[in-house]
């Protein structure tokens, strides 16, 4: 604690060799950000450009890769300006509300995932009446509701850490996440339940539902062969990217909960992927996968070379 500012710092306890390989690992994770920052942003500008994009599943996807930027923009910076500083610390404020965005880009993420999953249910089972459904002004809706809920159940927990008495200084990681609990002098039931609330609500619930929705897709495809290949061409990328991103939050969530010392090298790479596998492998997917987007970006590179 800075006594004469009165602020209390953390210090990060997860860096590996950092003395030693600081710049090597600031330019790796700085390409790694350019490198996320210029492929979401691709795809995106692609769909904001061409009208034929202009449909509910594409502005879908383009607010899933904004949402992956705003994801590493929370991480990369703190992470960046860490390995080129002496000490890594942060101080508790900054800490928290690190901590906030980060779950509530999370929980934005599996909201919009659901979304989508909602909008190929529709689109392949019910088609005659998509677009008396999936008007513009639901698909508003569904966009703020994904940004606005998840604040709102990240933003409870986060108050009540702020009121706590911390004894601890030293985070076992390079970001603040759920693991924040572990410096609190006295472990709170009602944050341990409230968390496992939220974790249902935001995450499992929506898993289970797009899980749902896809089981009745394949039903229908199964039956009607004229729908198989809309509905591999269209949920095969969200199925990818729903697998990936729910395989890594279990970590994550997981890991702040359970009283398990993982070797610090094991904890680095697995937090770096949190940061970094899920937010450059969205716009691969979506760029590959989807014919519409792959097709504008074979023109644009095409005419590049």
């Amino acid at each position: 604690m800075d006594n004469r500012l009165n602020v209390t710092y953390i210090t990060f306890d997860g860096h590996v060799e950092v003395h030693i390989y600081r710049y090597l690992y600031f330019v790796i994770m700085f390409t790694v950000y350019m490198l996320i920052i210029s492929s979401n942003f691709t795809v995106v500008s692609i769909i904001v450009i061409h009208k034929s994009l202009h449909e509910p599943m594409y502005i879908f996807i383009a607010a899933l890769l904004i949402n992956s930027v705003l994801f590493s923009t929370v991480n990369y910076p703190k992470l960046l300006i860490d390995f080129l500083s002496e000490k890594q610390i942060i101080s508790y404020s900054a800490c928290l509300f690190q901590w906030f965005s980060y779950y509530c880009l999370v929980g934005s993420e599996f909201f919009l995932l659901s979304v989508m999953a909602y909008d190929r249910y529709v689109s392949i089972c019910n088609p005659l009446q998509y677009s008396t459904i999936m008007r513009k002004n639901t698909v508003r809706m569904f966009l703020i509701f994904a940004w606005i809920l998840p604040a709102c159940e990240v933003s409870v927990p986060i108050s009540l850490s702020a009121k706590k008495e911390i004894c601890k200084f030293h985070l076992k990681g390079i970001l603040c996440n759920s693991t924040v609990l572990k410096l609190h002098c006295v472990s709170s039931r009602l944050l341990h339940i409230y968390g496992l609330v939220v974790f249902v609500s935001a995450a499992l619930l929506p898993v289970l539902f797009i899980l749902f929705t896809y089981t009745r897709i394949l039903v229908i495809s199964y039956r009607c062969r004229g729908v198989r290949r809309k509905a591999a061409q269209t949920c095969l990328p969200h199925l990818l990217v729903l697998i990936n991103f729910s395989c890594l939050t279990a970590y994550d969530v997981l890991l702040g909960r359970l009283e398990v010392d993982f070797p610090k090298i094991v904890h680095l790479i697995m937090t770096l992927q949190v940061t970094t596998y899920h937010s450059l492998f969205n716009p691969i997917i979506y760029g590959l996968k989807m014919r519409g987007i792959y097709e504008h970006l074979k023109r644009l590179f095409c005419k590049r070379v």
